[in-house]
């Protein structure tokens, strides 16, 4: 589902997103009617505009934090230095699109989210820590913190900075599900961070993701 208020933006997801196998499109909405429609369609995973007129993103997303069952939360922003970008992954967003994204990648970067992965573009999240120098990580020992993991927990944290789902982190690295699972469960525990969008703002902040290996790692995962 795609909540924005500018109607050419809902269409033109709408038709990129439709036209991509494997995905629906089940409704579009303004932010006013976004929560009642997201009630009634269940969409797996949720393309929210950050900032609308009637109602903000952020509301809407802490009101869907409330449902039994939320859907995935990406939000959608025009600026990669957007000041609420960091209030919406504190709040439980999967991530966040430009909303200048390539055609080509968006159906990809929505298939991550359904998949559990994490979404950022590298660009914009190497600018929301350049521009909130505390993005991730608070204090100098928050970062320190990513001494505690392991080797193999390392790995993984890298992994799901690239964007991967547990099953994708499995196949990469030659892990059960099961055994991925208990180590995002113990990295998170570690890193003393709510979920996989904050620990991956953390990875990047302590230097764990290259230039190099950013660009070319995250091209075609993020």
């Amino acid at each position: 589902m795609v909540v924005d208020d500018e109607a050419l933006v809902r269409s033109g997801f709408e038709l990129i997103l439709n036209a991509a196998d494997g995905i629906q499109v089940v409704a579009t909405a303004e932010g006013a009617q976004a929560a009642d429609v997201i009630r009634r369609e269940h969409p797996d995973v949720v393309l929210l505009d950050i900032r609308m007129p009637d109602v903000d993103g952020l509301t809407v997303l802490t009101e869907l934090q409330s449902l039994p069952e939320p859907p995935t939360v990406a939000m959608l922003t025009t600026f990669d230095t957007d000041e609420y970008i960091l209030t919406a992954l504190r709040s439980g967003a999967a991530g966040f699109l430009l909303k200048d994204t390539e055609p080509e990648q968006l159906a990809h970067l929505v298939r991550t989210l359904a998949a559990g992965g994490v979404v950022m573009s590298p660009k914009a999240s190497r600018a929301l820590l350049r521009s909130h120098p505390g993005a991730g990580a608070s204090q100098d020992a928050d970062v320190a913190r990513v001494n505690l993991l392991t080797d193999r927990e390392r790995d993984v944290l890298v992994l799901i900075a690239e964007g991967l789902s547990n099953a994708d982190i499995g196949t990469r690295i030659h892990l059960s599900a099961g055994t991925v699972k208990d180590h995002v469960s113990s990295i998170l525990t570690k890193l003393r961070v709510a979920g996989r969008v904050q620990a991956a703002l953390l990875a990047e902040r302590a230097g764990l993701l290259s230039e190099e290996r950013t660009d070319t790692a995250r091209d075609h995962r993020w």
